[in-house]
């Protein structure tokens, strides 16, 4: 059964981070942004679980990758049971966590809460933050975040 919350909840998330992207472009990306050949085929990414790419505990699929726009990135991470992808980090990017399902422990800066589907975990420039799976069932979330580009 389609579960409309989550689908109203991505397609508002999707739009918002794409629209913040857009505000910040500047003039030039927005010129080589232009200069791509928008259309249907690849502006649909549907979830193709060959296409994933397997990690030491789970794996990640790109929906939208460094090369598609401007360094803008949507991508999914599937975490199993009582798993972390990697320890706290930090980067000059700031970074957003979606959780799609399970149980996730959000860290930031020597904080912790622990937060369940439909939740969403901003990261700060800068900041130490992390995510891991503390439940019993995979934890799939999206991470979207604009890498830097040269």
């Amino acid at each position: 059964m389609i579960n409309f919350n989550k689908i109203l909840f991505l397609s508002l998330f999707s739009s918002l981070f794409f629209l913040i992207g857009l505000k910040a472009q500047s003039k030039d990306t927005v010129n080589q942004a232009s200069e791509k050949v928008f259309n249907i085929q690849n502006c649909v990414n549907e979830f193709d679980r060959e296409g994933a790419v397997d990690t030491k505990v789970g794996y990640q699929y790109w929906f939208v990758d460094k090369e598609f726009l401007d360094g803008r990135t949507l991508k999914m991470s599937v975490v199993d049971p009582h798993q972390a992808t990697h320890a706290p980090h930090s980067h000059n990017e700031d970074e957003f966590f979606f959780v799609l399902e399970g149980t996730a422990e959000f860290y930031l800066n020597g904080e912790t809460k622990v937060a369940g589907p439909l939740t969403s975990f901003y990261c700060p420039p800068n900041s130490e933050h992390g995510i891991k799976n503390v439940g019993d069932t995979e934890l799939k979330y999206l991470v979207i975040k604009k890498y830097e580009t040269k």
